[in-house]
């Protein structure tokens, strides 16, 4: 049972980042306080989701095939994440 949560919180994370492009289409969501504040919040998201898909699947052991590829796509979230950050500060 803790298999199947982990695996579908995992799999969930991997959708919302994605949910970016029609918030940004707003215009308000372009404005410089706004913008900074939505790229931020996903950033780290994304930098979480890869944290716990990576703790799900080292610690808990929850090494099934979508979980495999939840940690490859959240990994790669993760990296991203931490590269808008870096570009942020810049």
């Amino acid at each position: 049972m803790k298999n199947k949560i982990l695996t579908g919180m995992s799999t969930l994370m991997m959708f919302i980042p994605w949910t970016i492009f029609p918030l940004r289409t707003l215009d308000w969501a372009l404005k410089s306080p706004a913008a900074e504040i939505i790229i931020s919040c996903y950033a780290a998201f994304m930098i979480l989701s890869g944290i716990f898909t990576i703790a799900s699947y080292m610690k808990a052991k929850v090494q099934n095939n979508l979980m495999k590829i939840c940690l490859l796509v959240n990994g790669l979230y993760a990296v991203v994440g931490v590269a808008a950050f870096g570009l942020m500060m810049m």
